[in-house]
């Protein structure tokens, strides 16, 4: 499969995962508005979100796929099944251990993260109650990102690029059918999304088993101390979490980050949480449509050239992903900055939430947007470090980032409120990006392909042209006074979005860019 179909099938099913996401959120808004119950649920959500990003998409895949691919180039069969079965033992426990002490000590969690609840007990005890039905979510999303990391390696990357979709449709579930029933039961509606996020969890893992069992890839987890013992010795198990070290520093940085913005829009008053979230949730569009679909994608495929020794073939995939980035996120970033408040409207103005909850999610939404391109980037240039088992040096650029991340907070925070701080994360990014790309050159590693300058021009033209068509766009239509009429309003941004789109590749194709270049790979 090529680089280019395999990355098309999973920004597809990603986009499927993204649409159903969005319609969770659309429900969530129009039932629950921006309260400070729904930033209880957030908070709650995203305590088990932030481990799971060190045991399962984050650390954890760092260290296990490079090692996986690794393994399956040099080593053989027998000693990868024995690397799978070896790390799904030790992690299997590791997230027992792990679940238990977080749901005991979620209050301890919840303050840390949002210490502002505090000031509204009920909004502290909600997120509590929330945290500890949701914390074994992280088992089943650590056993998925297991699964994940398999199935990419044997370039088998459908069913895991689908399996958030049954998230989406578990909570969506959730807001529709078990908030009423809640409610008619005198139990707070918001808790009925915890449900749904459990259920979900468990779907995602379900799906995992019969594909990997199609394929003898089924790991073997062992239930004993001598065979926890035995895995622990595995020299690829001690390789993984000799590499998940620093790995775990890294993703630590950034859940720190986002553990700071958290505390700090906390502070800000009830419903900015909320609207940073939903900000955040639409950014998941863009940057797991290009950035995550191309780092699964990579990953395996970089770390396979890597340990065969064609630096050629690994210059050449990190130079395709890279226009990549620049081709479609340079002109997405632009539209968040300019068609933020249609765009907001349209998907969240109904029931609970007000216009002014869309002014506020629109300036956030603006915020995000203004380092896209760092965001998405980082997903190719980072994987051009783990490829090589050097997973130090993006840690070291992570943690200089989240110093010079605080500092423009403070100093942007009193500004802009809760855009400071997504601005704060943009500006951020870029800078990291900017940080690994100048890494890779100055290795010799990545030597970028003749045509860069040419091509900037090019995106760059194509981008003025569609900006000022959705500039006309944004301010040419009355968007908060089409509430009442939501699918004229619907049918209005798809129009226009399309349109953006057409102009933006009639303007390549006429300044001579060859788009069939990108499919070649």
């Amino acid at each position: 499969m090529s680089l280019f179909k395999a990355a098309s099938t999973v920004s597809l099913l990603t986009l499927a995962s993204r649409i159903t996401g969005l319609v969770r959120d659309l429900l969530m808004a129009a039932t629950f508005g921006a309260s400070g119950l729904t930033d209880a649920f957030n908070v709650a959500f995203r305590i088990p979100n932030l481990f799971r990003r060190l045991f399962a998409e984050g650390a954890f895949s760092q260290a296990f796929v490079p090692a996986l691919a690794h393994s399956r180039e040099t080593d053989g069969e027998e000693a990868t099944h024995r690397l799978i079965d070896g790390v799904a033992t030790v992690l299997a426990w590791a997230l027992l251990v792990t679940c238990v002490i977080g749901v005991a000590g979620a209050p301890v969690l919840v303050w840390l993260l949002a210490s502002g609840f505090k000031n509204t007990p009920h909004s502290f005890e909600a997120a509590v109650f929330m945290t500890r039905w949701m914390f074994p979510y992280i088992a089943f999303m650590s056993l998925v990102a297991l699964s994940a990391g398999i199935l990419n390696t044997w370039k088998h990357f459908a069913v895991p690029a689908a399996t958030p979709v049954l998230l989406n449709v578990a909570m969506i579930l959730a807001a529709w059918l078990g908030a009423p029933w809640f409610r008619s039961m005198g139990i707070e509606p918001i808790y009925a999304m915890a449900g749904g996020v459990m259920l979900g969890g468990v779907l995602q893992l379900a799906v995992q088993v019969p594909a990997l069992l199609r394929m003898g890839l089924l790991p073997r987890i062992g239930l004993g101390w001598k065979t926890l013992r035995s895995a622990m010795a595995e020299p690829g198990v001690r390789r993984v979490a000799a590499l998940m070290a620093p790995a775990l520093l890294g993703v630590s940085v950034s859940q720190i980050s986002l553990m700071i913005n958290t505390q700090i829009a906390s502070w800000l008053g009830p419903g900015n949480v909320t609207w940073l979230d939903y900000a955040g949730r639409l950014m998941e569009f863009p940057t797991a449509l290009l950035g995550v679909a191309l780092g699964v994608v990579l990953m395996p495929q970089l770390a396979g050239a890597r340990a065969g020794g064609d630096d050629a073939r690994y210059s050449a995939m990190l130079d395709w992903g890279l226009r990549l980035v620049v081709l479609l996120a340079v002109p997405s970033s632009l539209a968040l900055l300019v068609f933020n408040v249609p765009l907001i409207a349209t998907l969240f103005h109904y029931g609970a939430f007000k216009d002014s909850d869309v002014t506020q999610v629109a300036l956030a939404l603006a915020g995000y947007g203004a380092g896209l391109v760092g965001l998405v980037a980082i997903k190719v240039l980072a994987p051009g470090f783990y490829a090589s088992q050097d997973i130090r040096t993006p840690v070291r650029i992570a943690i200089a980032v989240l110093v010079i991340t605080q500092l423009m907070n403070i100093a942007l925070v009193p500004w802009l409120r809760h855009a400071g701080l997504a601005l704060s994360i943009s500006l951020g990014a870029l800078l990291n990006a900017g940080w690994l790309l100048v890494g890779l050159l100055r290795r010799g590693t990545y030597k970028p392909t003749p045509g860069w300058g040419r091509f900037l021009l090019q995106v760059v033209a194509a981008t003025a042209l569609m900006t000022v068509f959705l500039m006309w766009g944004a301010s040419a239509f009355a968007w908060l006074a089409l509430r009442a009429e939501a699918l004229q309003r619907a049918a209005l941004l798809a129009g226009l979005l399309a349109a953006a789109g057409a102009i933006y590749f009639a303007a390549l194709w006429a300044a001579g860019l060859k788009l069939r270049q990108f499919i070649a790979h």
